[in-house]
């Protein structure tokens, strides 16, 4: 992992004013309110968690959105823990934390969750493909062969009231924008939706209920995108967020991404992604560059925006 440059901007902020602010825009953005029938799960890539040089008041507003979830995949975190312990303490003793060991970029991934609504169950893994079925990950615009994860996906499975469920936390690798890291990326999504597809067919699976979630850097998840394609191939889908706001701070991109079969689809009762840079800061939006302002925020929130579903299983 790289931090990115920290600003210059020397920037003091009320933190009470600022959680005001994200309220507001929570209403907005119909951010579910956290209710006993619905579960909430949220996906957040938080960049360089433990890299980069947070004060406790950025971490207390990052926690702030946490907290409106019941469960929450994070991405980024880094190998050195103390960013993700310090978020814990404002998360608050109301959620357990669980995270996955170091992988490619120095990387973890982690989950939050709700205690008092969610039931951890006994299943925790990292996703690897085995060696003799490395050959079985390869789609026919593919040229590249897959020699497996950058960082494996991590993988915890939950009970809330009856239903029970595996999420799946996913960081495809990046790179660079040439074609053999293209492809990379792209045979990485599909051995994600490979596995959860074989998996939820398969008679031992432990729990056949599979939401694949989290960074999946799609360019655009439409028809057309090499990415989303693989994603959706063995079955996936994706909900047509009604903001239709992407999930990158400074880009149009879509890069974070909740998947799902269709037995969980009909249960969606509202999705969205919390653009929380259109609610905080306003008065640095007001006086710097928006470059300034972007700068600002992935150093100290993160350069992704936090995407949810609702799920009504009463």
């Amino acid at each position: 992992m790289v931090s990115f440059r920290k600003p210059r901007i020397k920037y003091d902020f009320d933190v009470k004013e600022q959680i005001r602010l994200l309220n507001k825009h929570k209403r907005k953005r119909s951010v579910p309110i956290n209710r006993r029938p619905t579960l909430t799960l949220c996906t957040w890539n938080i960049a360089n968690l433990g890299l980069q040089d947070r004060a406790d008041d950025h971490y207390k507003l990052i926690a702030h959105i946490i907290k409106w979830f019941d469960v929450i995949a994070i991405q980024e975190v880094h190998d050195n823990l103390e960013g993700l312990f310090r978020l814990a303490e404002f998360v608050g003793s109301k959620y357990e934390l669980i995270f996955s060991d170091r992988g490619g970029n120095d990387e973890r991934a982690a989950f939050f969750f709700n205690r008092r609504k969610v039931k951890r169950l006994a299943m925790t893994a990292e996703l690897a493909v085995p060696q003799k079925e490395l050959k079985d990950i390869k789609l026919k615009t593919i040229t590249s062969k897959f020699k497996g994860f950058d960082r494996n996906p991590f993988i915890a499975t939950f009970q809330f009231n009856e239903f029970r469920f595996m999420l799946i936390n996913a960081h495809s690798f990046f790179g660079s924008k040439s074609k053999p890291h293209q492809e990379r990326r792209i045979l990485e999504t599909y051995a994600i939706a490979r596995y959860a597809d074989l998996r939820r067919r398969d008679k031992h699976v432990f729990v056949p209920n599979i939401i694949a979630l989290g960074d999946f850097n799609i360019p655009k998840a439409q028809k057309g995108d090499a990415i989303y394609e693989a994603l959706v191939s063995r079955g996936l889908m994706l909900p047509e967020h009604s903001t239709q706001i992407a999930s990158s701070i400074s880009t149009d991109n879509y890069y974070d991404q909740i998947s799902f079969f269709p037995s969980i689809k009909k249960t969606i009762k509202s999705h969205g992604v919390f653009d929380y840079d259109g609610a905080l800061f306003e008065d640095l939006y007001n006086n710097w560059t928006t470059t300034q302002f972007n700068e600002y925020c992935r150093y100290y929130i993160s350069d992704h925006r936090p995407m949810w579903i609702e799920l009504d299983l009463g």
